[in-house]
């Protein structure tokens, strides 16, 4: 596909910017459908102010968050209180911590086949 220079308006500061054909490949190539709504120097200083587009997950590492709200339960394993980030339902078990850990590494957690298999 051939594609031609095209002129374009900012849509921040208003100024008369072009889509260059190569850009437009670029865009293309990398599955953006899209134009560019805002001239190069606007796009930059988005970007590096960090607003929008993006994954959400380049944002400072969740600086600005809101603190998440913990539930207290009763550890399943040794009866201490657990810190958890969900309102426990009482129909599985809640762990501490301290007893949280061991379990996530012991592998014990569920899910897996009993003895070896062999896929051909």
């Amino acid at each position: 596909m051939s594609y031609a220079d095209k002129p374009m308006t900012c849509r921040d500061c208003g100024q008369a910017f072009v889509f260059s054909s190569g850009e437009q490949e670029f865009f293309a190539q990398k599955g953006f459908t899209n134009e560019p709504s805002r001239c190069p120097e606007c796009r930059s200083a988005r970007k590096a102010s960090g607003g929008g587009g993006g994954s959400g997950y380049s944002s400072g590492g969740g600086y600005g968050r809101q603190e998440r709200e913990m539930f207290s339960a009763t550890c399943s394993t040794c009866g201490n209180e657990a810190r958890v980030p969900f309102q426990p339902r009482g129909d599985k078990p809640v762990y501490c911590s301290d007893c949280f850990i061991p379990r996530q590494n012991s592998g014990g957690g569920g899910g897996g086949y009993g003895g070896r298999r062999d896929y051909r």
